[in-house]
C-alpha cells in the first residue's frame, strides 16, 4: 500500500507502512478492538444518524508522542466550547459513507478547522463507527500519523477557538485524569490538559485507546469534576 494520503476527489488510502515503533500498540488496538468495547452507543440499526468522520492524528512534538485537538466555538449550536478532535459531518463530495468517505472527511474537515496540510498525514485504520444521541451523528474515528507536519492554527474563530495539542504523557498522567458528572447522571473519563477539559466523546475514545494500547496508568476514579448543565 502507498503511504501518501490523497484529498480532492483523489484515492484515499491506508497504510502502516513505515509508521513510528511506539504506534505499533495503537495499531494492534485499532485492528482488533470491538464497538461495544468503544462505547454503549452505536449507531441506530435503522440508519438513522448524520454520518460524520473526526481525525485522531498522532504527531511527534518536543515531549514525545502527542495528538491533535481543537476547542469549539462557544457560538456553535452543537458540542459548543469543547475540546475535541477536528471533524465535521461528510459532505457529497466526499464520497461514499461506507468507503472511503470518511476518510476524506477527516482531511477535509481537518485542514478547514486547522489549516492542517493533509499530504502529510498518513491515515493506518479507522475505528468502529459510534453514535452520539445528543447530536444524532454517526462518527468514524480515522486514525493518522502526522508524518510531515504542518503550521496549524485556528482558521475560521467562528468555528474554532483554539489549536493545540497534548503529549501523551499528559493524557496518561493519573494526576490529570477524572470522571465527570452530567446533570443528566451520565458519567464519562475526562482529562485536565492544556488549560481544558477534555470530555464526552472525544475523552471516550482517547480513554479507551490509552486501554486497549496498554498506555493506561492507574488513575482515581472517585476525583469527579460536575458538568454545567448546559453541557
Amino acid at each position: 500500500m502507498t503511504r501518501a494520503s490523497e484529498t480532492q476527489g483523489g484515492a484515499v488510502t491506508l497504510s502502516t507502512e513505515g509508521l513510528p515503533g511506539w504506534l505499533d500498540p495503537v495499531v494492534r488496538a485499532v485492528e482488533t478492538v470491538e464497538p461495544r468495547q468503544l462505547s454503549r452507543f452505536l449507531p441506530p440499526e435503522d440508519g438513522a444518524g448524520r454520518q460524520s468522520a473526526v481525525l485522531v492524528l498522532f504527531g511527534e512534538g518536543e515531549r514525545g508522542p502527542e495528538l491533535l485537538l481543537m476547542e469549539r466555538a462557544s457560538s456553535l449550536r452543537s458540542h459548543a466550547g469543547q475540546p475535541s478532535f477536528p471533524g465535521g459531518a461528510l459532505d457529497p463530495e466526499d464520497g461514499d459513507p461506507k468507503a472511503d468517505g470518511p476518510l476524506r472527511a477527516a482531511l477535509r474537515e481537518a485542514e478547514e478547522e486547522t489549516g492542517l496540510d493533509p499530504a502529510g498525514v498518513q491515515l493506518f485504520g479507522v475505528l468502529p463507527k459510534l453514535y452520539i444521541p445528543v447530536s444524532g451523528f454517526v462518527v468514524t474515528s480515522v486514525m493518522g500519523w502526522w508524518r510531515e507536519p504542518s503550521p496549524v492554527g485556528v482558521v475560521d474563530p467562528n468555528e474554532t477557538a483554539r489549536v493545540f495539542t497534548v503529549p501523551v504523557a499528559d493524557l496518561t498522567n493519573p494526576d490529570n485524569r477524572a470522571v465527570t458528572v452530567h446533570p443528566s447522571g451520565h458519567r464519562g473519563p475526562a482529562f485536565l490538559v492544556e488549560s481544558a477539559l477534555v470530555w464526552g466523546f472525544t475523552a471516550g475514545i482517547i480513554d479507551r485507546l490509552l486501554h486497549y494500547s496498554g498506555w493506561e496508568r492507574p488513575w482515581d476514579r472517585d476525583k469527579q469534576v460536575s458538568l454545567d448543565w448546559r453541557a
